[in-house]
């Protein structure tokens, strides 16, 4: 029974972890431990539910994204985190909206420490400023529709730069014209836990944002770094000044290019 969710989590003892989420719906867990091993299970519950569950040791949240698509199976997926606590008819949710709505990707709402409300109060179709303020368990999406698509490795917790991988996502989908819906509907919520990969506003910050919008604006990435620079100075003024936040920036997107003509 769908949704699928597929978590991304580390070091879990086993699968039994789902139940502390509320994943009453088909589920694909990678657990990125020390160990290797694929199984698949049906979840007694009413109605019972399928679970595969794969144990890797790979590293990177985006490794791990990829290898849950691949795991996939139903129609429709939402991604999910380790610290994610759904509502109890999320299962509903999603799939009223996807019934409703002719769109590829359908980005829920998800209450968290810096976000209570919706982005937006209705339904509304979602292009290339607006998906910059969405993070990843918010996302949902017809499987078959961006099959071809993948989580760049480079970015996410455990990666060379370890944010904006939701956001590089979400603008290839839109460059290869996949409809973003916004549905203001809250199907989960995210526990008050420290997080585990922002640390501040260091120097380490800035340049994956720099690497982040290089990756996704190419050519206006400069422009982005600008805005960002500008419009989030109250945020990071105690870290650093504007200069400095820029050049890191800029340093980030030059070593983002490296990479990339490495790989060429």
């Amino acid at each position: 029974m769908g949704p699928e969710v597929l978590l991304s989590a580390m070091h879990l003892e086993n699968e039994d972890y789902i139940d502390t989420l509320n994943i009453h719906s088909d589920c694909t867990v990678i657990n990125q431990c020390d160990r290797e091993c694929v199984r698949r299970s049906v979840r007694e519950a009413a109605p019972p539910f399928n679970v595969t569950y794969v144990e890797t040791k790979e590293r990177g949240l985006s490794k791990s994204r990829n290898m849950a698509l691949k795991y996939a199976s139903d129609p429709v997926c939402i991604l999910c985190d380790n610290d994610v606590e759904y509502v109890g008819d999320y299962d509903r949710i999603i799939n009223d909206a996807f019934a409703t709505y002719d769109a590829d990707i359908i980005v829920f709402f998800i209450k968290r420490p810096e976000r209570s409300r919706p982005v937006f109060t209705r339904p509304r179709k979602m292009g290339y400023l607006s998906v910059l303020k969405i993070f990843s368990p918010e996302i949902a999406f017809r499987r078959e529709s961006i099959a071809p698509i993948a989580f760049n490795e480079l970015f996410g917790a455990g990666a060379r730069f370890f944010l904006g991988e939701e956001n590089i996502f979400l603008y290839e989908c839109l460059k290869r014209h996949k409809k973003i819906v916004y549905v203001p509907e809250m199907i989960a919520k995210v526990r008050d836990e420290e997080s585990t990969w922002f640390k501040g506003y260091n120097r380490e910050f800035f340049v994956s944002r720099g690497a982040n919008y290089e990756a996704m604006a190419g050519s206006l990435s400069i422009l982005l770094m600008l805005q960002f620079a500008i419009r989030k100075r109250s945020l990071y003024r105690k870290s650093c000044t504007t200069v400095c936040a820029i050049r890191a920036m800029l340093d980030g997107r030059r070593q983002y290019l490296g990479l990339c003509r490495e790989k060429k």
